[in-house]
C-alpha cells in the first residue's frame, strides 16, 4: 500500500508538472494520461482524489491565473490574453473567468473601475466590523479585528474603485441586524460577485432560519452536489459576506463547531447569541 502511494505520488506529479508547463497547448485527458502512463479513466480518478479537482478544473485555473497576469498590462487585449493563453477565443476566456473567478475578463481587467465603494467600520456584539457598500447593496461586511488589514482585503477586492469613508444608509440598514427585531428589518440588499457555485452556497446558507444549524454535506445535497462537501467548505471559506450570509450556521456532521473565517470562539458565540434571541421571541 505504501509503495503503491509513492508510485501514485510521482504520476500525480508528473501530470501537474505536465500541465503546467503545457497549458498553452490546452492538453486533453487522453494526453496527459499517457504522459503517465495509466489509462485516462484512472488517471481521472486518481488525480481528482489526490488534487481535490478533476485534470480539467486544474488546468482551467492554471489558464485563467496565466491570463489574469497578462490582464494586468492595461494595452493588453482580450483577444491577447486568450491567444496567449492557449485558448481558442475570447468566448472561451469570458466562460473560464465567469465560471472560476465570478466575474467577466473585462471586469477583472477594469478591477472595479467606475465603482464607488462607501465603507465605515462600526460595533458588534462581537467585535468591530468594516461593512462596505455599493449603490446595488452591501458588497463586504468582516468582522476587523485589524482595521487597516481588513480595509487593505477590501481595496484588493475591487483594486481600481473609489473608496468613500462615509455611513450610507445601505450600510445602516444592514447594521440594525444586531439591534432591531429581526421581524421588523428593512430587506438588505447584497451586492455579491462570485461563481456560479459560490453564489449557489451563499444563496442556500440565507435559507437557513435564525438559530438553525446545518451541515456541509447537507448544504452539497442541497445544492444536488452530495459529494461536493470539501468544495462547499472552500465557498463558505470564501464568503465576503460575514454574518448577514450566515457561515456561521454550518457545523460538521459530528455536531462539532467547525473552523470560522473570523474565529471559532467569535462563531460559538454568534451561535449562542442568536439561540438566545430566539429563545426571548
Amino acid at each position: 500500500m505504501v509503495e503503491q502511494n509513492r508510485i501514485d505520488y510521482r504520476r500525480i506529479a508528473e501530470a501537474i508538472s505536465y500541465i503546467k508547463q503545457n497549458f498553452k497547448a490546452q492538453p486533453n485527458l487522453d494526453e496527459v494520461a499517457e504522459k503517465v502512463h495509466i489509462s485516462p479513466f484512472h488517471f481521472q480518478r486518481l488525480f481528482t482524489n489526490w488534487v481535490g479537482v478533476s485534470p480539467k478544473k486544474f488546468l482551467q485555473y492554471i489558464s485563467v491565473e496565466y491570463a489574469k497576469q497578462i490582464l494586468k498590462d492595461q494595452q493588453t487585449t482580450l483577444f491577447d490574453a486568450a491567444y496567449q493563453t492557449g485558448l481558442s477565443g475570447t468566448g472561451r476566456l469570458h466562460d473560464l473567468f465567469v465560471n472560476i473567478e465570478g466575474m467577466t475578463p473585462g471586469e477583472y481587467k477594469n478591477g472595479g473601475q467606475n465603482l464607488t465603494v462607501n465603507y465605515s467600520f462600526a460595533e458588534s456584539p462581537f467585535g468591530n466590523i468594516l461593512v462596505a457598500s455599493t449603490s446595488k447593496g452591501i458588497c463586504h461586511m468582516t468582522f476587523s479585528d485589524q482595521e487597516e488589514f481588513e480595509f487593505e482585503k477590501l481595496q484588493k477586492r475591487f483594486p481600481k474603485a473609489k473608496f468613500n469613508q462615509v455611513v450610507d444608509q445601505i450600510q445602516q440598514n444592514a447594521l440594525f441586524i444586531f439591534t432591531k427585531d429581526w421581524k421588523e428589518l428593512d430587506q438588505i440588499k447584497l451586492h455579491l460577485r462570485g461563481t456560479d457555485f459560490q453564489l449557489k452556497v451563499w444563496n442556500t446558507l440565507l435559507k437557513i432560519p435564525k438559530g438553525g444549524l446545518t451541515t456541509y454535506g447537507s448544504i452539497a445535497r442541497y445544492i444536488q452536489k452530495p459529494k461536493a462537501s470539501r468544495a462547499v467548505g472552500t465557498a463558505i471559506g470564501n464568503n465576503p459576506v460575514a454574518f448577514l450570509i450566515p457561515c456561521h450556521r454550518v457545523i460538521q456532521s459530528t455536531g462539532e463547531f467547525g473552523q470560522y473565517h473570523w474565529g471559532n470562539t467569535r462563531k460559538t458565540a454568534i451561535i449562542g447569541w442568536e439561540a438566545a434571541k430566539i429563545d426571548q421571541n
